[in-house]
């Protein structure tokens, strides 16, 4: 089966009728494992540690990198719409998969979010479409999410570093703390 990309005009023609992400009480969707080879495992639940971010993800190996980066986020809503099929949704390469307005004004850094047992920050790192996310959803994908117009909405996600770990699953509600 071919797999149709959106070009840039139909992307910016789809986002306004895109309905909106909570601000807050938002959902968990998709866990996702990044495995060696390119593969994925998409958990029901999984546990996240302040030291190796989530259990099980290759980032969590000895001497992990950047702790402004262990954990990475996109919007739901928004990657459904560049995969075309929830099949397709954990090749972007994040962690989670939240209904949940990923905007710089919703979200600025230092923000905490609760998510099941754990507690997260957002950090300042920018998180935009690389290479692999480019062969995946399209180079217009990625250049849709990184003009100006568009990176305050932080389409393309953002970075979270864990504070408190624990269990987090498929489901949990997303609020933000303090």
């Amino acid at each position: 089966m071919a797999i149709r990309h959106l070009s840039f005009q139909e992307l910016e023609s789809e986002l306004p009728d895109l309905p909106q992400s909570p601000h807050d009480g938002g959902t968990l969707e998709f866990i996702v494992l990044r495995l060696p080879g390119e593969k994925r495992a998409t958990p029901k639940t999984a546990t996240v540690n302040p030291e190796r971010g989530l259990e099980g993800d290759r980032w969590a190996l000895p001497n992990s990198p950047n702790k402004r980066a262990q954990i990475s986020v996109m919007n739901s809503r928004f990657l459904k719409l560049i995969a075309g099929d929830d099949t397709r949704v954990p090749l972007a390469g994040d962690n989670l998969i939240i209904d949940f307005n990923l905007s710089d004004d919703n979200l600025p850094p230092g923000t905490r979010l609760r998510v099941g047992e754990a507690l997260f920050e957002v950090t300042d790192l920018p998180h935009t479409g690389c290479e692999k996310f480019e062969r995946r959803y399209g180079k217009d994908a990625r250049e849709f999410v990184n003009v100006d117009a568009y990176k305050s909405q932080r389409l393309r996600g953002l970075f979270l570093r864990v504070i408190e770990g624990g269990q987090i699953s498929v489901g949990d509600r997303i609020h933000k703390v303090g």
